[in-house]
């Protein structure tokens, strides 16, 4: 189930104030109307001009030609770059954002980069960018949107967004970076987080639930480890949870019905063992819930198909032996491949047979599976 992230609100406030700017040449809180500023008579822009030079440079491919107008000391007029007042003078433009997104752009990101320390919104997406990101990104204590994702980044995690400050909206995700995600990251106040289609490697830590993000999705990763019960720590944030294909295998813990503001669950392909959780009726939010390709098993809970927004149910390729015909009302379900007694497309008895004589699951107070003594 993707997740796409709506247009940058930031974004676009930063091209409407730059289009005021351009249109009046009087910011707010500038008593008088301001000459054109450029690299020659603004050292912000002239620090800009030694960072946006660098990473022209760094760029080894440009087949669409973005940057061909990167010339001269109007770093302004630069295409993806967008100006703005500073916050700290605003009779002094800065370089605010620069978006070159799906430019197809092949090279590096230089150290230079740090330079553009009034930067607000960085998006480098769907381009070819390899190496990682600069070790002078803590210097851009205003960024406020990350989005380098679909590139070619590599290395370990990007540690340096933790020491962002005000980065509310961090997308890596469609890269090959791999190794352990630290679990500071959910310590971390920030508003979506898309780390998926990676190569990382690691467990969901306790604090887990300390997230403020309400969008998270962890998709196509390697997570070892339970889903913690301080997932229901999250219930008055969290909007969207993606967990699909990361080889989660674990119980779904009951706290999980304390999502109330969660519109999108999706924990399919996993190893999930157990029933779903009667608390799952408390997601009184949820519009679209899949559960499909896992080993769960039991019945379905009437609560869950008596949701009362929920319009997508997939609950494919489980075993589970019993649903409440409340769920043939929905506006979309699929319960095929489970063990249910007078369905259609069911697997078959010796499956479902094999299946009942496993040992029964048992979850611990964490959500992993208990142990058997």
């Amino acid at each position: 189930m993707p997740t796409t992230p709506p247009p940058s609100l930031l974004l676009a406030a930063v091209l409407l104030l730059s289009a005021a700017l351009l249109c009046s040449g009087h910011p707010p809180g500038c008593p008088v109307p301001l000459p054109t500023q450029t690299a020659d008579n603004n050292q912000r822009l002239q620090r800009a001009y030694v960072a946006l030079q660098a990473l022209k440079k760094a760029i080894t491919d440009d087949p669409k030609n973005l940057t061909q107008s990167w010339c001269g000391p109007d770093v302004c007029a630069y295409f993806g770059v967008f100006c703005a007042p500073s916050l700290d003078d605003p009779c002094a433009r800065t370089v605010a954002g620069v978006d070159l997104n799906h430019g197809d752009l092949a090279g590096t990101l230089p150290f230079e980069l740090g330079l553009l320390t009034d930067i607000a919104v960085l998006h480098l997406n769907s381009n070819r960018f390899a190496g990682g990101l600069p070790d002078s990104l803590p210097k851009l204590s205003l960024l406020y949107e990350l989005d380098v994702s679909n590139n070619r980044l590599s290395g370990g995690f990007p540690q340096h967004i933790l020491c962002l400050p005000n980065v509310k909206f961090v997308d890596i995700r469609f890269n090959n970076l791999c190794g352990p995600v630290p679990p500071a990251i959910f310590d971390k106040k920030i508003d979506a987080l898309f780390i998926n289609n990676n190569h990382f490697d690691f467990e969901l830590p306790d604090n887990l639930g300390n997230s403020t993000a309400s969008v998270i999705v962890l998709a196509n990763i390697r997570l070892r480890g339970c889903i913690p019960p301080s997932i229901g720590r999250m219930g008055g944030t969290l909007n969207e949870l993606v967990l699909l294909n990361s080889g989660i295998r674990s119980c779904i813990p009951p706290e999980i019905g304390a999502l109330r503001e969660l519109t999108v669950l999706d924990v399919s392909f996993n190893q999930l063992q157990g029933p779903l959780p009667e608390s799952m009726a408390g997601l009184r939010s949820l519009e679209q819930l899949d559960v499909a390709h896992n080993e769960l098993s039991g019945h379905i809970p009437e609560g869950i198909c008596a949701l009362p927004r929920l319009a997508n149910f997939t609950y494919s390729f489980n075993y589970f032996c019993g649903e409440p015909e409340r769920c043939a009302t929905l506006r979309r379900s699929d319960d095929r491949q489970n063990c249910i007694a007078g369905k259609p497309d069911q697997r078959p008895a010796d499956q479902c047979m094999a299946f009942l004589h496993r040992p029964p699951v048992h979850c611990d107070g964490h959500g992993c599976f208990a142990q058997h003594y």
